[in-house]
């Protein structure tokens, strides 16, 4: 017999799996949207990733810290594992010090190895992201929005 999973295990499950995303920030009126890698931190309310601060993204961040992360999987659902999810988060950002989060950036590079020189670039951020709230797709019709308190209460 197979159990109704709830929200906060498909948005445990999806930030456990997923190591990339879709990243959307504003600058000047004007949205864009960048593929990132990402890597959760401690538990399912803050993830990071980085990037160079010469690009358009680290610039919308400097001006404004709100984001959207959109992570898609087809993998999460054990009940119908065919069917697509869709989360999105919606926090805040911030660059935070490679230097007194040491374990933060470890965590990023053990989990994207690929990103070594990447990371070791003096012009590289490491980007925190906080969520406030998320929405789960499981289709169509079936959608849920759901706060960080909220979930903090399941």
């Amino acid at each position: 017999m197979n159990r109704q999973i709830t929200i906060k295990e498909y948005i445990e499950t999806f930030l456990k799996t997923s190591n990339f995303a879709v990243l959307a920030t504003e600058g000047n009126g004007q949205p864009h949207v960048s593929l990132v890698a990402i890597t959760p931190i401690g538990d399912w309310r803050q993830l990071v990733f980085a990037t160079f601060r010469n690009t358009l993204k680290y610039r919308n961040l400097e001006s404004n810290g709100k984001v959207a992360v959109l992570i898609e999987s087809r993998v999460v659902d054990k009940i119908d594992p065919g069917k697509r999810i869709v989360l999105t988060i919606i926090g805040n950002a911030e660059e935070i010090s490679i230097a007194r989060n040491e374990a933060v950036y470890r965590a990023h590079l053990n989990r994207h190895p690929e990103m070594e020189s990447f990371m070791l670039s003096s012009d590289c951020a490491l980007i925190l992201v906080t969520a406030q709230s998320f929405q789960v797709v499981n289709g169509i019709d079936e959608i849920r929005w759901v706060t960080v308190d909220e979930l903090d209460s399941i």
